[in-house]
């Protein structure tokens, strides 16, 4: 692996850019939250450079003084361009957006426009935890409709967590995440139709949070809920954190349906301002131009998911993995290895790697870990070694 180098070419693979002591520089939660002899392969951060094109827009903001406030549609803009390019979707209505901070602090606002303190929102468990985290913080319970068998919308257990969450005619909100986190699953067209007719059915809102839809495997196709029909009420959670690793830089949209406009009419003022404004520089520059770095991540992801089968297979094949379509996480079914609900526990204190734990992500993902992908091969290779070093 070789360092960064201004204007290296984009064709590079920037998950093989960086070292490991070049990694071990960095000051985020990925790299500080552990001793030095633990290689983290858990926070959603990936191992890579900053895209060029995402550098030198930030650079050029600083070099102007260009740190006020937030301003103009230059963000929306991007991503709807984006979207036609990539997803075939022109109906992302730049009036039909809001800045948010981050997209978890648009999943609080938008559980807070469609139901009121009390009321239910719905979650696929396993899911990513701060649903469950946002979902308490907005004084909201949170009802459960677990997967199915194959880690896909399981729509009979979805329509009875419906019925559930809307005893009493409450109102109710669906946060489907999109594509799916811990999993990798990406909702088909058809799937997403039945979701959205299940919840004009039952009269619930659908929130649904898309931050990994640029981060999908070959093969895969991303679809926008607000594409298909009946989510006309719906909301979307978007922004490009998860697919140029811009987590520190945060800035988010939230997207409404025709229907939803009037709901996004009533955002507070104070939630739009507090958005980044290097954040929102940083996010339009990367949906504008950054393509040709995405492109060549996506290659490298699918490598490694490539690489993680046939290690797995090789020295832990105990462990089921189904390689995902989307997202740079990897989850990892472990409970043949006897190591109980917390295996992720085992492998830290053993193997000095650090991977999410399961049961942080709710009813079924006990005896499960998720690892990051998002990382120099060499780093996955050497995981594997550890972990099975600490079953062995």
């Amino acid at each position: 692996m070789t360092g960064l180098l201004s204007g290296a070419p984009t064709a590079v693979n920037p998950l093989r850019q960086l070292t490991i002591d070049q990694l071990r520089q960095r000051t985020s939660l990925k790299w500080r939250e552990y001793p030095d002899d633990v290689l983290p392969l858990w926070v959603a951060e990936m191992d890579v450079p900053l895209a060029e094109p995402v550098a030198r827009a930030i650079t050029d903001a600083v070099a102007r003084g260009d740190t006020g406030y937030t301003a103009g549609t230059a963000y929306p803009q991007a991503l709807a361009e984006f979207a036609a390019r990539r997803w075939g979707w022109d109906g992302l209505a730049v009036e039909r957006t809001a800045l948010v901070p981050d997209v978890m602090h648009g999943v609080v606002e938008a559980l807070r426009l469609v139901t009121e303190p009390g009321d239910a929102v719905i979650v696929n468990c396993p899911v990513y935890p701060p649903f469950y985290e946002s979902a308490a913080h907005a004084d909201r319970r949170i009802v459960e409709a677990p997967l199915g068998e194959a880690l896909r919308i399981d729509l009979d257990a979805l329509e009875d967590a419906f019925r559930r969450a809307r005893t009493g005619g409450r109102p109710a909100a669906y946060l489907l995440c999109s594509p799916h986190n811990p999993t990798g699953v990406v909702h088909s067209a058809a799937e997403l139709t039945a979701v959205a007719g299940l919840a004009q059915r039952h009269g619930v809102r659908v929130v649904a949070d898309e931050i990994h839809a640029p981060v999908v495997a070959e093969g895969a196709r991303f679809v926008p809920y607000l594409s298909v029909p009946g989510a006309e009420n719906g909301l979307s959670l978007m922004s490009a954190s998860k697919g140029w690793n811009l987590s520190g830089l945060r800035g988010g949209l939230l997207v409404a349906g025709p229907a939803a406009a009037e709901d996004l009419a009533r955002v507070p003022f104070g939630v739009s301002v507090s958005t980044s404004h290097l954040g929102v520089i940083a996010h339009t520059a990367a949906f504008r131009d950054g393509g040709e770095w995405l492109d060549t991540l996506l290659t490298g992801l699918d490598d490694n998911r490539r690489l993680l089968s046939a290690l797995l297979a090789e020295h832990l094949p105990s462990v089921r993995y189904q390689p995902g379509q989307a997202t740079y996480l990897a989850w990892l079914d472990c409970r043949a290895l006897g190591l109980g609900d917390d295996p992720a526990t085992v492998f830290l204190d053993r193997g000095r790697v650090a991977l999410n734990p399961g049961s942080a992500f709710g009813t079924g993902g006990g005896g499960h870990v998720r690892l990051n992908l998002a990382t120099a091969p060499e780093l996955i290779t050497e995981a594997v070694r550890r972990m099975t070093s600490a079953v062995g």
